[in-house]
């Protein structure tokens, strides 16, 4: 597991403060908003069940989620318009970022973004400047509540895993965009404990972060730029080793 996941891993352990989890709720409202502009029926659209279980998963409160659905959908008139979008660039120590948005507003988007790469050494870059270094690929997190992992490791072979990786109890299947909902079912199907699945940005090389110094100047640019409620996910290729992390 790269470092930029075990962190969300950690972060993800410690749990929410009341703030954050009203970010965390606003995300997934704005995500499921944008998924229901296909279609209202999670039944018939595969991105908004997903939208809406990885929701559940976070404990956002029902009617949030229904009132996301009908502003995607249009039955709320008064609602603005969101979008999709995706920035890209450099954070300190020569990590590549991606950034994605969903927003009512890109102008102000851009604006808040920018300014947080200035003030954290890094810099925006034009579209296609890293998205080469990635791959999107489906990630479904399983926490494996005791089960054997390399009897957990074959079913993830069986449900057409390309890569499997197994942190301690934690284990990260990634599956080609197009049949990750199928994956997952057939995970949840073999009795594993689906926790989460999205579509990710996966980078293919990655930056070895050396030092606590550039690790804290990492992380702290990471944490900053998720803060910002417009953001939906972020993406790196840092890796922070397991003997700092622990520092940290």
């Amino acid at each position: 597991m790269s470092g930029h996941s075990k962190w969300h891993s950690i972060k993800h352990k410690k749990g929410l403060t009341d703030a954050a989890r009203g970010k965390v709720f606003t995300r997934h409202a704005n995500l499921i908003t944008i998924a229901a502009k296909r279609s209202g029926d999670p039944d018939t659209n595969p991105s908004l069940r997903l939208a809406i279980e990885n929701a559940k998963k976070d404990n956002v409160p029902n009617a949030n989620i229904e009132r996301a659905i009908k502003r995607g959908t249009g039955e709320l008139k008064d609602s603005a318009e969101f979008f999709e979008t995706v920035y890209e660039g450099y954070g300190p120590v020569g990590i590549a970022v991606i950034v994605e948005c969903v927003t009512n507003n890109k102008n102000r988007t851009f604006s808040n973004l920018r300014t947080v790469f200035d003030k954290k050494g890094g810099n925006i870059g034009a579209s296609g400047s890293v998205t080469w270094m990635f791959k999107k690929m489906g990630v479904i997190e399983v926490a494996l509540k005791g089960k054997n992992p390399e009897e957990a490791e074959l079913m993830a072979i069986d449900a057409g895993a390309e890569d499997i990786k197994i942190d301690g109890d934690n284990m990260e299947v990634y599956t080609p965009m197009a049949t990750l909902h199928e994956a997952k079912k057939k995970l949840e199907s073999q009795g594993l404990s689906v926790e989460k699945a999205d579509v990710k940005w996966i980078a293919q090389n990655t930056v070895k972060i050396e030092t606590k110094e550039e690790a804290k100047k990492t992380l702290d640019f990471i944490d900053t730029v998720e803060e910002d409620e417009d953001v939906s996910a972020v993406a790196s290729n840092f890796d922070i080793p397991e003997s700092i992390l622990n520092e940290l």
